[in-house]
């Protein structure tokens, strides 16, 4: 839940949120209107989804 800590390219598991569970890569971090952390996640069988930087945590790589 540290958003200053991740970058393109890290693995993430998604905490709180909808997608809670999930496990991907970090792709396109933006900053929205309301300044929050946006990122898209990209898990292992493509599939892209959209969260919060505050609802994932940062992990080791392990498919």
């Amino acid at each position: 839940m540290n958003e200053t800590k991740l970058k393109d390219g890290d693995y993430c598991q998604v905490i709180a949120g909808a997608h809670k569970g999930k496990k991907g890569i970090v792709k396109d971090l933006n900053i929205s209107k309301t300044g929050h952390l946006t990122i898209t996640v990209v898990q292992a069988s493509g599939i892209r989804f959209k969260t919060l930087g505050r609802n994932v945590k940062v992990e080791e790589y392990h498919p």
